[in-house]
Formats: C-alpha cells, structure tokens, sequence
C-alpha cells in the first residue's frame, strides 16, 4: 500500500546578538535540547525531514490550507463574498488594504518561509554524504521545484518581488521578468533531478505518493512559459507531460475533489492534508507548533450556509455558462453539481440533506448557489464546522495540461490539432464532439472555445483571475466582465495585483509598493 508522505517541520534557530562587554562568543549558546542548523544536517535522514519541511510550507494558513485558494478565486468572475470580514470581502473588489495585511500578508510570509526552507536544504545537502546518491538528486530536485513553486505564487500574485537564492536576510526586489525568469529556472534544474514516480526508487522514499515528480516539474515549467506568452515552448513543455504516458483523466470528474480518490492518474501535484496525520490544531502560521495537524480550514470557509461560513460562492455567470451546453443524451453537464450545490428541481443531496429540504425556510439561501467542490457533503460528516477537512488541493491536474496544451497549438497556429485536446475534456463529460457542432473554427473562435472549457472545467480551482489577467481582458473587456461579476467594476489598473506587505517594505530596504497602492 503506498504510503502519503508524513510533512514533518524542522525547528530552525536564529542568533540573538547582543551588545555588551562580554565577548559575543560567550552569548550565543545553544540549546543542547534543540538542534540548530549547525547540528542538524548531518545524514540522509535529516536531508529527508528537511526536504519534508519544505512540504510543510503547503499546509499552514498563509499558503492551501485557506489564503491562498481564496487570494486566487476571489478576483475571477467565477466566484464572489459576501464574507463578514473586510480582508476577505476586499480581496474580489480588488480592494486589499496595505493598512490589513490579512490573507495576502499571510500567504506572501509563507511563501517566503517555503523558498527560505527551499534554500537551507540546497545550501546544506550538498555536503552530506549519502550511501544512496540518487536519493540526494531526488531531495535536491525537491527543493528546486518547491522553491519555484512557492516563487511562482509570489510573482503571480504580487508582481515584483524578492528572489531569494539564499539563507541570507535581505535579498533585494525584482522585476517580474527576473522572478519568472528563476521560477522557470528552477523547475528546468527540478526536471532533470526528479522521477517520473517514487514506486520504482529506492530508498528512504521509496513509494512515497505525493512528492514532486518530473510531470509536476515539466506542468509548471509550461504554465510559467506559458504565463509569459512563450507559447512555443510551453506548448513543448505540455507535450513532454503527455508523452510522459503516466497521466489520463479520472472517468467521473467528482473524484478529483474527494479525500476517497486522491493521488489518482489525473493528479499531477496536490497538496496533502490528512485527518489522522499531526495533531488537531490548525496550523494558522508562524512557529510551528507540536500540536498542529495537517489538515485544510478551505472547506468550511468555502461551506454551504448552515455547514460552514459560506465566505466564498458562485457566481450566477458560472451556473449560466453550465447551462449552456447539453449533453449527447440531453442532460446537465455533470461538472455543474460537483461545483456547484444549488435547489436542482431532480434533486440534491448534501451532507446528507436534501437541499430543498434544509433551506425552505429561508427563500433567499433556497434560491442561492453554494460551493460544492472540495467540500466533505457525499459522506458522514455533518458539517465543516470543525474546521478539520483532509481532502487534498489538487493545484495541477492533467485536464488542465490538456486545455494549456490545446491553447498553445492554436497560439502557434495549429487550431485544428487543439480540437483533439479540447475534446479529451468534454468527452469525460458526455458532452459533443467540436469538430461536428463547431466545425473549422478560427484561431479566435478556438481561443473563445477554450476560454469556456477552462471556466467550467476549472472553476473555483484558482486559475481563472489567473486567465483573465493574462488573456488582457482587464483592458478590452472589462464592461463584459463587470456584466459577468459586478465586483469588477471596483477594478483599479494595478490591482490585479496584490500590495506588497509593508512589514516587508518596512523590513527590506529599497523595496518599492506596487502600482495602484
């Protein structure tokens, strides 16, 4: 049985320095009940946790346990708040202030505290002798493609950031072109160091599921080219996943968003959280603490009224754009009741209710559109009220490789090889073939093609601010969006980015805020 990798997080001291007239040396004294970066890396082993560490980034507060799918789902017309808390309810209104670092503030320390765990084990592995040297490739390949990852967040969400190479305190602000420059840097080195899986390795991580692989790495080096309208070599990237020969999309879309099927052969790199693993407290950020479990607060924030704090819903845009299209046998795309809950006259059934049931007494959550991906509602639990769900974040999934991929054949001109991408997606779905019902489309026609089958595949997963802003709507169609999602009519040029924090601008000499702020 293959076993879910076990985050552990290493302790990491800092040096209190202090001026006196005693000699400094005879202030620094460890702790010889606590290790320090000095004692620590010492084997193979502690290589392991450190890398493990790294992982731990993934799981607190600042990063998928809540902020950053809600720093990434808010701003798309695909979802919108009515969340009592202003940091919550500002972020689609693109009204974060520098003045409440809340959420933004949270996910941009942690991804600093990811690439900083990132760096020690890059700096500190290299001088540990391993029995195993393939093992000390794999942990190092892990450390280049989660240092990528988490700087890919931070130049995706807060343009001109740091781009720390090392453990030392400051590093200077970049351009945005000098971030994705090594984001794409390090998943290139992540590439050639990372295996296609851990069943056929040996070692110390032998069957470990859920570590980075060589698909997670080539996924993101397309998705930062492509980011970069470097469709071209994106569209190689895409291509090098699909040979891979070790991805395929799951029969019943619902499975990619269940704890019963995570880890499946759709999942290129998801985030593990575990009920079991770690203790009960939730891990809101800051020093770790013993008593933290691995588990994601999304859930009840995302929750149906009544099971959760409903902080996040769909859009009326996003139920209409379901309706759109039947399928071959005349029915509601499938993927509309994963997404969305809502009062379906044939029925819905959620956290063992019916829906017209539990709310008909209150017309106005009878007649609302609730979240239903990534919540606990098909089994037994009752609600989310214990802020406790185990259900994975998948953050790259192979149906999103195959529309990336379909978008850059038709960027390079070749639109009708994207047809057969496009049509892996809506086959899962039941839905019509392209090439009968839209015959010889245009390059712009297949381009507004895959921007609807991204919407609806992809909603509320965190990429569609992500399109948008890349695709330039925020310029030629921001009427057509703030019809889509009136939150867009409080769209300010520069706020489709976040402030940069000002502890940070505070901290980090030269560090300037970003426009708009």
């Amino acid at each position: 049985m293959k076993n879910k990798i076990i985050l552990y997080t290493l302790l990491i001291s800092g040096l209190v320095l202090m001026n006196s007239c005693v000699k400094e040396e005879d202030l620094v004294q460890n702790d010889p009940n606590t290790e320090t970066t000095e004692s620590f890396w010492q084997d193979a082993n502690d290589a392991l946790l450190g890398i493990n560490s790294v992982y731990g980034s993934l799981l607190t507060d600042g990063t998928y346990m809540r902020s950053t799918p809600l720093l990434l789902d808010l701003k798309g017309d695909d979802s919108r708040s009515q969340s009592p808390w202003g940091a919550m309810f500002n972020v689609g209104r693109f009204n974060s202030s520098i003045a409440d670092p809340s959420i933004y503030g949270w996910a941009f320390e942690t991804y600093y505290q990811g690439i900083y765990r990132a760096n020690q084990v890059l700096e500190n592995v290299p001088d540990i002798e391993f029995e195993n040297e393939d093992l000390k490739t794999r942990i190092l390949g892990q450390a280049y493609f989660l240092r990528g990852l988490y700087l890919f967040h931070a130049v995706d969400l807060f343009k001109n950031v740091p781009v720390p190479l090392s453990t030392e305190i400051y590093h200077e602000q970049k351009t945005q072109e000098e971030a994705w420059a090594q984001v794409m840097d390090d998943f290139s080195k992540a590439i050639e160091m990372l295996p296609v899986s851990y069943n056929d390795v040996s070692g110390l991580d032998a069957g470990d599921v859920g570590r980075a692989t060589k698909g997670a790495a080539i996924a993101y080096l397309g998705k930062a080219q492509l980011f970069n309208d470097q469709f071209e070599s994106a569209k190689q990237s895409f291509k090098r996943v699909i040979d891979l020969g070790v991805y395929s999309l799951v029969d019943d879309y619902k499975d990619n968003f269940t704890k019963e099927n995570e880890n499946n052969s759709e999942s290129i790199f998801e985030v593990q959280f575990s009920r079991e693993a770690g203790g009960v407290d939730l891990g809101w950020g800051g020093a770790p603490q013993s008593g933290w479990g691995k588990t994601s607060a999304r859930a009840i924030t995302y929750a149906p009224r009544g099971f959760g704090w409903t902080d996040v819903q769909p859009t009326q845009t996003l139920f209409d754009e379901f309706m759109k299209e039947k399928t071959v046998n005349g029915e509601v795309d499938p993927r509309l009741n994963v997404t969305i809950a809502w009062n379906d006259p044939n029925g819905y059934t959620l956290y063992g209710h019916d829906f017209s049931e539990f709310y008909a007494n209150n017309p106005s959550d009878l007649n609302a559109l609730f979240v239903n991906k990534y919540q606990n509602s098909y089994g037994d639990r009752a609600d989310e009220f214990d802020w406790r769900s185990g259900i994975n974040e998948r953050i790259m999934r192979y149906a999103d490789v195959l529309l990336m991929y379909a978008e850059t054949l038709n960027e390079t001109g070749n639109t009708d090889a994207a047809y057969d991408y496009v049509q892996m997606v809506r086959d899962r779905v039941n839905l019509p073939d392209l090439r009968e019902v839209k015959p010889n489309m245009t390059k712009q026609e297949m381009f507004e093609q895959i921007a609807h089958e991204r919407f609806l595949e992809l909603a509320l997963e965190g990429h569609r601010f992500d399109d948008i802003r890349r695709w330039g709507w925020l310029d030629s169609r921001l009427d057509w969006l703030i019809q889509r999602d009136p939150e867009f009519q409080f769209y300010q040029e520069g706020r489709e980015y976040f402030p940069i924090p000002q502890l940070e601008i505070d901290n980090n000499p030269g560090t300037e805020q970003n426009p708009g702020y």
